[in-house]
Parts: structure tokens; sequence; C-alpha cells
């Protein structure tokens, strides 16, 4: 399928209950550990953790006439039943996720298929239609909202389709800065391919060395460099997608009137729809320059003040991000800076890439200047750029450490920016509050646009009791708090079942409506990604 191809390399490298590589697992730095019971209060001891081995799994629903349609779609070698593969690809890797790949009994798909072409997609939806298989395409396994969770529906049986063979640069046209990426292609894989080139794609999400481009597209990512290279939808020219009815090759020019623009149907798709093979994306050359520069501002709401005229001023930095005062003094505490985190306010880095740095650096700082902030040198910049991926090993000692933390985020206006951080922030300690628990809650800006900008939040909590309950019931009115507020149910996480349940509160009943109709002419049996997005009980079962 490949012109050039990408290392192929399978989602199995990442630890299969817990973040990335394992040999980047770190301890808690002891400034950490040493304030947790300070914020938290005495902390449980957590659920040990359990051998791939000890995990205990029904055996696989499929049939023997099953695999051999299966194998005969796509290899019978690439049809795998066994049960570290069913594991492995038991969901994503929001903290829910993790804390049940602790428990001893595990919900897991009855295989893992391995396509390595679009006709071999095509050919495993052919056989799953048939044989009332529900399929959950899989990338790079890092869906923080269930989009990942191996849910039958109405079907007898549900397979993964990892689709990390579909791997390798399939076409680059310099002249007109595009290159064509088979969606399994992950984010270092897709940079190592474009460099030989001499250009980039740019696009660095805090998954980036396992998410895949399929995934990008499917999900509607914003990797930090959003501010200079635009969110990844906005990078999108072209999309080659298997559905269960047929296959759609989308994107003939750099701008169309040509009724609807049906590459956007698929950008957050979520697979609910088909499986996208192939993304045509808008790259360029490799920025010879890179200079960075960090501010402080004596708290949030001037921050925020200086990032809006940055924004609305245009050319500003390739990345912007802006820590509330709790994460600044939490980042500077991982650095063992405790006395400089307890009088430090809020902080903002900025990286500028390509050219005309100086005129966009003088022109930025005079904009954050003016909104109270003090240029603090390129220190705290380098230290977010050096560890820019590591955050979620964090959370993995966090949750070793008997301390739940999770992450959620949303975006709104600049008008409304301030009340929606205290809505979200009330409503998240109310929750904690409700069900016994101490709780600390950081904020940041890291996407922004003229009109507004997004907010993610990092809860950290002592949950002594049941904390997948808890933080159920905790999420569920933090979701209403935000639509309450105005703001969107996400900004870059997407949909997938943890967020479904709201989405109609978003784009309305007459959205919902047109989804479904979309689903049902594209997967009339229902079998791509049940529950995703659209409530399951939104989508009629086909007649006969």
């Amino acid at each position: 399928m490949t012109a050039e191809n990408g290392s192929g390399a399978a989602a199995d490298s990442m630890r299969w209950n817990g973040w990335g590589d394992p040999a980047r697992a770190r301890d808690l730095p002891l400034p950490v550990r040493s304030l947790l019971p300070l914020l938290l209060g005495r902390l449980r001891r957590p659920a040990p953790s359990i051998g791939l081995d000890e995990v205990l799994v029904a055996p696989s629903a499929l049939t023997a006439d099953d695999v051999a349609a299966l194998g005969s779609a796509v290899g019978r070698e690439y049809v795998d039943t066994s049960h570290e593969a069913r594991i492995r690809h038991a969901g994503g890797r929001s903290t829910s996720d993790l804390l049940r790949r602790r428990e001893r009994e595990q919900l897991v798909p009855d295989a893992v298929l391995r396509p390595g072409t679009h006709d071999e997609v095509q050919a495993c939806l052919a056989a799953a239609t048939d044989r009332g298989i529900a399929v959950i395409p899989f990338g790079g396994g890092t869906s923080v909202v269930g989009a990942l969770d191996p849910e039958r529906g109405r079907h007898r049986a549900v397979v993964s389709l990892d689709l990390r063979r579909l791997t390798g640069l399939i076409g680059f046209d310099a002249v007109s800065g595009e290159a064509v990426l088979a969606a399994g292609t992950t984010g270092p894989e897709a940079e190592a391919l474009l460099s030989a080139h001499g250009f980039e794609l740019g696009h660095y999400p805090q998954s980036f060395r396992y998410a895949t481009i399929g995934g990008f597209a499917a999900a509607r990512s914003s990797g930090q460099n959003s501010a200079g290279y635009g969110r990844f939808d906005t990078m999108v020219t072209g999309l080659r997608v298997a559905t269960p009815t047929g296959d759609i090759d989308l994107g003939r020019a750099p701008g169309s009137a040509a009724g609807p623009d049906l590459v956007r149907v698929f950008l957050g798709s979520e697979g609910i729809f088909g499986v996208i093979t192939a993304v045509r994306v808008r790259v360029h050359p490799i920025p010879q320059d890179r200079v960075l520069e960090s501010w402080s501002f004596p708290d949030f709401a001037a921050g925020a003040e200086g990032l809006r005229r940055v924004a609305q001023s245009g050319g500003g930095p390739t990345v912007i991000r802006l820590s509330d005062e709790a994460e600044t003094a939490v980042s500077l505490a991982q650095l063992g800076k405790v006395g400089k985190a307890l009088r430090q306010g809020a902080s903002v880095v900025t990286v500028y890439e390509g050219e005309g740095i100086a005129e966009r650096r003088a022109a930025t700082a005079a904009l954050l200047a003016a909104a109270g902030g003090t240029s603090a040198g390129q220190g705290a910049a380098e230290d977010w750029l050096h560890g820019r991926f590591d955050g979620p090993y964090l959370r993995d000692s966090l949750l070793d450490a008997g301390v739940f933390c999770e992450t959620l985020e949303t975006a709104t206006t600049w008008a409304d920016l301030q009340n929606l951080r205290s809505a979200v922030e009330t409503a998240l300690r109310a929750g904690f509050a409700a069900a016994g628990a101490r709780s600390s809650v950081m904020c940041h800006v890291s996407h922004i646009y003229p009109t507004g900008a997004s907010l993610y939040f990092t809860v950290l909590s002592g949950i002594r009791v049941d904390p997948l309950a808890t933080w159920a019931g905790v999420k569920a009115g933090v979701n209403d708090a935000i639509l309450a507020a105005g703001g969107t149910i996400s900004h870059h996480h997407a949909v997938g079942r943890d967020h479904a349940p709201w989405l109609a509160h978003e784009i309305g009943e007459t959205g919902i409506r047109i989804l479904t109709a979309i689903k049902r002419e594209l997967d009339p049996h229902g079998i791509m990604n049940p529950g995703a997005i659209i409530p399951a009980d939104a989508v009629p079962a086909k007649a006969g």
C-alpha cells in the first residue's frame, strides 16, 4: 500500500496497563510526594497491579466459521484471539481505563484483526457485517473518552480492528505542500518520513509518540503547536474511508463549492461511519530556527488577557500556553523548586518557529507586557519543551501512590472564559466533596483563537472508596456544568462513549438525527463502534 514505509511497529509496544514505554515510567519526585498529603489528606492504599497473565477474560465468542471468514479477509495470521492481544486492545488510556486494567476480570474484544491494506479493511467490514460482529477501529490506543471500549451493542461478538500495519507515506507533493499518509502511521513515523524530504506536519499532541494519523483525524485532535499550524482538522485536505456500504475518496481541490464538505463529516467521527485508511495533509518545510521564552503573570486572569491580545493581533508564537497558579506551582515542585513554587503566580510558555521570529516575538512581548506579564527567560519554556509528552507517566505514578488523577477539557469565548473556568472548578470540588474526598484542581490554556480559547483541567483527589463510581458521578456533574456555562463538551479529546449522553445538549436533537441518518446509510447494520458519539438507543436496528 505504501510508497515509503514507516516501522509498522505493533501497538503492543505500549505498556498494557499504563501509559507508553515501560522504560520511561518514573517515580514521583520527592517534593511532589511530600505535597500530596497536604493537598489531599491521608491517601488510600491503591489496588495492587496484577500481571497480564492473571487477568481473567471470557472465551472468545467467535466461532470457527467466524475466524475462517475473517481470516479470508485479512489473512489467518492476522486474526489474533490470544489472551494478551485481546487484553491489550480492551480500551484506551483514560484514568478509568487504567483503573479497569487493575481488575482481575476484564471486558475485552473477541479478537484483534490487523489488516495491511485498504482493501483488507473493506473485506473485514464485509465479513463482520455478514456475520453480525461489531468492529472497533484501533490506532495508537490513546483515546481517553471510551472510544475504544469493546462494546458489542446488539451484536453477538466484537473485534478490534488494529490499523498499525497501514503505515507509511503514500504520496508527497513538495510543490503543493501536501502529503498522503496511511492511517496507522504514528506521529513520530510521519515526521521521520516527511523529514527525509525536508518537510514536517508539525502536529504534536501529548499523545504524539503513540497516536496515529487516522486517530488524529477521527478524534479532531489539536496539537501543542496549534497557535502556529492549526488544529489537525485544519491540516486535512483529503481522506480515504472504507465503510460497510462502500469506499469514499474525498478532497479534490484546496477549495470547493461542490456541495457540503464531506471531509468534515468524517473528521471527528471516531469510527462510527467507517474506517479512515489514508489522510492527505498540508505540510510545510522544517523550520530552521526556534526561540523560546517564558513569562510570569500575577494571576490567571491577567495571563488570559495577554493571550487574548496575542490571539486577536495575529502573527504570534507557534506555541503559547498559560498555566494557572496551581499548575505553575506543581510544575516547579516537580523540578525541586519548592521555594519558587510558593511565590510564583501564573506562567506562560511561548515557542517561535519559522520565519520572522524577531518581529513576532517583539510584537507578542509588547502585548504580554501590556497585560501585566514579565519575561522570565527561557528556562521554564525549555523545561516544558523537554517534558511535554511525559505528563501521562506522572499520572501512572500518582495512581500507584493512591492518588486519583484525571484530565478534562472544554472551550468557550474570551468573554465567557473566566465564568466557565469557575463553573468547572466549582463542580469538580463539589463533586469530590460530596464523596468525602479532598481535591486539587489545576488549569491551563493551550489552544487559542481570535474569539476564544480552550481550558484544560487536571484534578487530583484522595478518593478512598470506589474511584470509578466516584469519578463517574463527578464527571457527570462537570459535564452538566460545562454545558450550562456555554462550553463545548470537548475541545480535542472527542466524544467517545463518555460524552455521548451530553452531545444532544450541544448539537441538538436535529443534529443527532443528522448523524444517525448518515450512520444508517453508511453502516445500516450498526457494526461500527456501537455506542460511540451517538447513544446506542438513538440508532434503530435495521429491519430484517
